[in-house]
C-alpha cells in the first residue's frame, strides 16, 4: 500500500498510485478485446485496452467482491427474519458521479461490460440520470435552462421512485430516455429494467445531498440506495480543456446534424464557436462543477483520480 502524507493521516481513504492498482489484477484474464474497447469507448473519453488492464480490471474484481457479500448479507437477512420470500432479489445498485466531460460514461460502459463477464455472469444494467432532467418546456417555464444539469433541474421524485422499485426488486422498472441530438427527454420513450443483478447509476449530481429537515422526518437521498459508489475526479484545468475539445469536435460531428439542439453552433467559425464553449463552460458547467458536484467527491466509497489523456493516475479506496 502507498503511504500516506503525514497530512492524511487522519483521511478515510487508502490511496494507490495506478501502478500500484494494476497489481491487484495482475493475475486475471482479460475478458475485453482492443476492438471491444474501441467500441465501448468514444472520440472524446478514449481508453485503451493497456488502461482497462491497467485500471478498471481490478476494479471489476473489487466490485465482484462486493457484490458477492452483499448477496450473502442478503440471505442471511432472510433468514434472520425467517423470510419466506426466496425468489426476491435486491440488485447491487453502483452509483457513479463526476464532471461533466470527465469520462463519466465511457467507465460506465466498460466496467458493465467486465462485471457481465465474471464466471457467476451477472445481469447488469446501466442507467443514466439524463432521463430524469424535466423536459426543456419544463425548463423554459420554471427558468432553468442556463440551471440544466444542476441538482433543480432534475425530477427529484421520478429519480426516487425508479430507484426505490429498483432496490425493491420490483420487475419492469422504467427509466425515461434522453436525446443527446435533441438536448431533452423523449416524450414516451423509456428504457425497461428487469430485475439485475446490478445496476449501474451514472450521473454528475448521483451523490448529491439534500437540506435536512429540522424535525427529524426521512428525507431520501438518490445515494441512499448504492451499495457502491465511484467518483471521476481530475484537475479543473484538465476538464475545462477536455470540455472545450469536446465541444468543438462536436462542432465537426453531431452538431452539424440539422436536427440537432446545437445545430447552429456548427454554422459559426472556430473562434466564435470556441468562444460560445469557454462562456458555457464558465457561466454553467464550472459553475455546477464548484458549488455542487465536486463537494459530493468526499462521499465517494472510491475515486478515480485522472490525470492528461484520461489516465487515471491514482486510486482512492474508502477504508472498511
Amino acid at each position: 500500500m502507498d503511504q500516506l502524507a503525514p497530512a492524511d493521516k487522519y483521511s478515510p481513504y487508502w490511496f494507490f498510485s495506478a501502478e500500484h492498482w494494476a497489481g491487484f489484477g495482475a493475475d486475471m484474464s482479460m475478458t475485453l478485446t482492443a476492438d471491444e474497447v474501441r467500441r465501448l469507448s468514444s472520440m472524446y473519453e478514449p481508453i485503451d485496452l493497456v488502461e482497462v488492464r491497467r485500471i478498471y480490471l481490478s476494479l471489476s474484481r473489487l466490485l465482484s467482491a462486493h457484490v458477492e457479500t452483499s448477496q450473502q448479507l442478503f440471505r442471511q437477512r432472510q433468514r434472520f427474519f425467517n423470510s419466506d420470500k426466496k425468489g426476491t432479489k435486491t440488485p447491487f445498485i453502483i452509483g457513479m458521479a463526476g464532471s461533466v466531460a470527465v469520462g463519466k460514461s465511457t467507465t460506465a460502459r466498460i466496467l458493465k461490460e467486465l462485471l457481465t463477464r465474471w464466471p457467476s455472469s451477472p445481469k447488469v444494467d446501466l442507467v443514466t440520470t439524463d432521463g430524469f432532467l424535466y423536459p426543456n418546456d419544463v425548463l423554459r417555464r420554471d427558468s432553468l435552462m442556463e440551471r440544466k444539469g444542476f441538482p433543480d433541474s432534475y425530477d427529484v421524485g421520478a429519480l426516487l421512485r425508479f430507484l426505490s422499485a429498483i432496490k425493491s426488486g420490483q420487475p419492469n422498472v422504467r427509466a425515461p430516455v434522453y436525446s443527446h441530438l435533441t438536448y431533452d427527454v423523449m416524450p414516451g420513450e423509456f428504457v425497461t429494467v428487469d430485475r439485475p443483478d446490478i445496476l449501474i447509476f451514472e450521473g454528475i449530481n448521483v451523490l448529491q445531498p439534500r437540506e435536512l429537515p429540522k424535525d427529524g422526518n426521512l428525507v431520501p437521498f438518490v445515494s441512499d440506495f448504492f451499495d457502491f459508489s465511484i467518483y471521476i475526479d481530475a484537475d479543473e484545468s484538465i476538464i475545462h480543456e477536455w470540455y472545450i475539445d469536446r465541444f468543438m469536435r462536436l462542432r465537426e460531428t453531431a452538431f452539424r446534424n440539422p436536427q440537432s439542439f446545437f445545430h447552429r453552433y456548427s454554422q459559426l467559425s472556430e473562434d466564435a464557436a470556441r468562444a460560445i464553449a469557454e462562456g458555457l463552460w464558465a457561466n454553467i458547467n464550472l459553475k455546477n462543477l464548484r458549488e455542487n458536484i465536486l463537494p459530493t467527491r468526499p462521499r465517494a466509497d472510491l475515486i478515480l483520480k485522472k490525470g492528461a489523456g484520461h489516465l487515471v493516475e491514482e486510486v482512492a479506496i474508502r477504508k472498511l
